[in-house]
């Protein structure tokens, strides 16, 4: 039997009229696959709304992210269908609320929602280890962790993250990684760990090959352009940006993206170097289409260590040469095929994006080789073969 209807779900209070009631659809003869992200939905479209989005085909999918504070004086739960059928579930807490206190409320709040919706079967999905504060308690019949980046690594990250990483390990059924470096990093502590490199909507970025319009942000800026997009932080390396930017004023960095855990001042301004912010997942083609090489520019750091960063395979789908620094990952996988060139220092970021560019006058051989390295690259392939592992799990 099915349950649908408007639904607002709060500790203690009634609906508030100001927040428009939400339409629910959930499917009580199926399994529901619980998400713990310290990732929000609606920020940037990766990793985990490709594989929840296709989830959803066989699971009811519900994407419980971290808590964001509330005016109100009472904690409660925004549900927000999306795409697909997953249900985005937002703790709203009140100011002050943190700690063991903001542990209890998301229990509570997600234990009353859980009830309130009839879930019979349950898988638990973990992005994030530090979601155990509040769902440690919970009995699933099978727990999946999908450790896409080495988050102790990372700037802000909470101390016992590490410790709530190991508890995570013990509990799991199944670890997949984001990468074959992260992988070997966690191999040695769970006997169930497979490596799921990112993988690539190739239909979605093969739009780019195709000559289209720029966006009106990008239009009036001229060629040859060198272009990024992804989130702005402590893993891009700005100093190489400005170097690049200085001894090729001629050439364009166009930089797409938010910028996150670091002082926007503190970003290079030069003329040729253009931050355009964030855009949505079904812009990006567009701005790829008008680019003549698409760059890595990543730090080589803690955080960087056992990054796979899924824009490389974007980025080839698109038909567009790529420069990257030498992340593990993107050498051991893309190091020989000739069309991802990587460049430690600014002056071989030159030379590697000069090549790149003359790259761009064989087009023909550049999407053949394109299309040689992407394969089965594809999300709907790394989906399938996650759901193998599952299976086998249970």
């Amino acid at each position: 039997m099915s349950w649908a209807g408007p639904f607002q779900y709060d500790i203690g209070k009634s609906r508030n009229a100001q927040k428009p009631p939400v339409e629910v659809v959930f499917d009580e003869q199926v399994p529901t696959l619980l998400c713990l992200s310290h990732l929000r939905w609606s920020f940037v479209y990766q990793r985990p709304q490709h594989l929840m989005s296709r989830f959803a085909r066989d699971f009811n999918v519900l994407f419980f992210e971290e808590p964001i504070p509330t005016e109100d004086a009472r904690p409660w739960l925004e549900v927000r269908p999306e795409e697909n059928g997953v249900q985005v579930l937002i703790p709203r807490l009140p100011q002050g609320c943190e700690g063991e206190a903001a542990s209890r409320t998301q229990r509570e709040l997600l234990d009353g929602y859980l009830a309130k919706l009839g879930v019979g079967e349950l898988m638990l999905w973990y992005y994030t280890p530090m979601s155990l504060a509040f769902s440690d308690h919970l009995k699933p019949a099978l727990t999946v962790y999908d450790c896409m980046d080495e988050l102790s690594a990372f700037r802000g990250a909470p101390p016992e993250l590490v410790e709530r990483e190991r508890e995570l390990l013990a509990r799991a059924d199944l670890v997949f990684t984001g990468g074959y470096s992260l992988y070997e990093a966690k191999r040695e502590r769970h006997d169930n760990a497979h490596p799921f490199p990112s993988s690539v909507d190739v239909e979605h970025f093969a739009a780019a090959r195709r000559p289209q319009a720029d966006p009106e942000d990008q239009a009036a800026i001229p060629h040859p352009r060198l272009g990024f997009y992804g989130v702005i932080d402590e893993r891009l390396d700005i100093g190489l940006v400005d170097r690049v930017a200085a001894l090729r004023p001629h050439w364009q960095i166009v930089l797409v993206g938010p910028v996150v855990k670091i002082d926007p001042a503190d970003l290079p301004r030069r003329e040729n170097i253009h931050y355009l912010g964030g855009k949505t997942y079904d812009e990006l083609p567009q701005y790829l289409s008008g680019w003549d090489v698409a760059i890595m520019p990543f730090a080589l750091n803690d955080s960087t260590r056992f990054i796979s960063p899924t824009k490389t395979p974007e980025y080839l789908a698109g038909g567009c040469p790529v420069v990257s620094t030498p992340i593990t990952d993107v050498v051991r996988t893309y190091g020989d095929t000739g069309i991802v060139r990587i460049a430690a220092t600014p002056e071989e970021f030159i030379a590697a994006a000069e090549a790149a560019l003359a790259d761009a006058g064989d087009r023909d051989r550049l999407l053949e080789s394109a299309d040689r390295i992407l394969g089965d690259m594809s999300w709907d392939h790394t989906w399938s073969l996650m759901k193998e592992k599952m299976t086998c799990a249970m």
